[in-house]
């Protein structure tokens, strides 16, 4: 492992460079377009290309590219059919809805990412996965894939004294099948939400404190019915209240980390989130590292909790200074806009963020295999007790649908076999282990309790 004072120095070094070179990339934007020259991918972009896209058309094989010869590359990796209007593969890693603190149902953000092109979406609320479901509803619609994910709130505690502890946000990835052990994973977020209510009634009392009236209710009903409410919801009430001019005013003057009106919550320590995320199936990611004050302590911590990787890409281009980070401690580069849907010259708009394919690649291989295995629990689980609670915890965040009426597939096998087909590639599902949950479920009728289960046509 790279000591942390030499990672300290390059990180210190690629900002400082970044800065001395601000003014020469500036001059270069006005030779060229965002995107630069195009050029053939080379030999490892196009099998990267084709392995990518398997996975992203395992439902929709006709829409399989037959081959990436047609496909160029440009400076920033990304692949674009040759030919006006061509296609190329998108990916949105970070985007929130109204289940947490979006402005955009997840039935709207599942449109807008559409109309932008986007071909797999994370749908990534802060502490809480209840959008998840109508997200993949509206995905079926305008045949987009969606990971099922989820931002939770968090905090870093220094070792040292002197050091103040620090909120951090950790993106978790979970596959089409959903978390293992869902019911662990749900308490845990439930207690983040809890707090995140009793975090806002803090704010807006500090906020009565600063001579500013805003009241509980205005907040509570911005934020919604059951929705833990946060501080883009205080934000956008102090907006409307007339206390600030914009919401990037309600931040600067109030609430920013550490303001006169920020509070924390009950969020529970960074590496038991993560820790948690691995035992459930998922990926864990660290969400905006530029946004803290002490990244390389903590990487260096959060690497050894299980991090597999960091935000690196942004909508802007690829920050230097976090690459580095990201190489010296062996993370997966990533990134997404983390769109909220509140519009104006300063959010980054969904799939805006172009993920070299290699990023890509490097993110699904790590990320297959874990899926892969909590597919497996979540179909063991079932497998070993039938029961209709088993069964719906499979479908929660299946391609599949669980509803009275039409034509129930003969038994447990063959249900099994349809969700496999969708979930995994041929190479994946050729495994010894589906093969004995197969077998145990080949005489199990699904038809339980008066509830049929049909797969539904995509």
């Amino acid at each position: 492992m790279v000591g942390d004072a030499h990672v300290l120095q390059t990180f210190s070094n690629s900002n400082c460079s970044n800065h001395n070179s601000k003014k020469a990339k500036e001059k270069k934007k006005k030779k060229k377009k965002r995107g630069g020259s195009k050029k053939k991918m080379t030999a490892e972009q196009t099998l990267a290309f084709m392995s990518v896209s398997e996975w992203v058309f395992l439902d929709q094989p006709s829409s399989l590219p037959s081959s990436a010869a047609s496909f160029v590359a440009d400076d920033f990796g990304v692949q674009k059919a040759l030919g006006k209007g061509g296609e190329k593969l998108v990916f949105e890693l970070h985007s929130h809805s109204k289940f947490s603190d979006g402005f955009l149902s997840p039935l709207k953000l599942v449109e807008r990412a559409h109309g932008n092109g986007v071909n797999v979406l994370a749908l990534t609320d802060h502490d809480t996965m209840s959008g998840i479901p109508e997200a993949l509803e509206a995905a079926r619609k305008f045949g987009i894939k969606i990971i099922p994910g989820v931002e939770i709130s968090t905090i870093f505690s220094p070792s040292a004294e002197s050091e103040l502890e620090e909120p951090v946000h950790i993106l978790a990835y979970y596959s089409s099948c959903g978390p293992t052990r869902s019911e662990e994973l749900e308490k845990f977020l439930a207690n983040i939400r809890d707090g995140r209510f009793v975090r806002a009634k803090n704010m807006v009392s500090k906020l009565n404190m600063l001579k500013l009236p805003l009241k509980w209710e205005h907040v509570a009903r911005i934020a919604g019915k059951g929705v833990a409410p946060g501080r883009m919801h205080v934000a956008r009430a102090m907006l409307e209240a007339g206390y600030v001019e914009n919401l990037k005013q309600a931040f600067a003057r109030y609430l920013f980390d550490g303001g006169p009106a920020y509070s924390m919550g009950s969020e529970p320590l960074a590496e038991e989130a993560i820790q948690l995320i691995c035992n459930t199936g998922g990926m864990a990611v660290l969400a905006h590292p530029w946004a803290l004050k002490n990244p390389v302590a903590i990487i260096r911590r959060l690497k050894e909790a299980g991090l597999h990787g960091m935000e690196v890409y942004r909508s802007d281009g690829k920050l230097a200074a976090y690459s580095d980070l990201a190489d010296a401690y062996g993370l997966l580069k990533l990134g997404g806009s983390d769109y909220h849907g509140r519009g104006g010259q300063g959010e980054s708009e969904l799939g805006s963020v172009n993920l070299p394919v290699l990023a890509v690649r490097d993110f699904l291989e790590v990320a297959r295999p874990i899926w892969c295995g909590a597919i497996r629990d979540n179909l063991e689980s079932y497998a070993e007790e039938p029961s209709d609670s088993n069964l719906a915890r499979i479908m929660r965040f299946g391609r599949t649908r669980i509803f009275k009426g039409g034509s129930p597939l003969s038994c447990g096998e063959d249900l099994i076999d349809r969700c496999l087909s969708l979930w995994l590639t041929n190479e994946e599902r050729q495994n010894a282990e589906f093969d004995a949950i197969r077998l145990k479920l080949s005489n199990i009728s699904i038809n339980q309790a008066g509830i049929q289960v049909p797969i539904e046509s995509i």
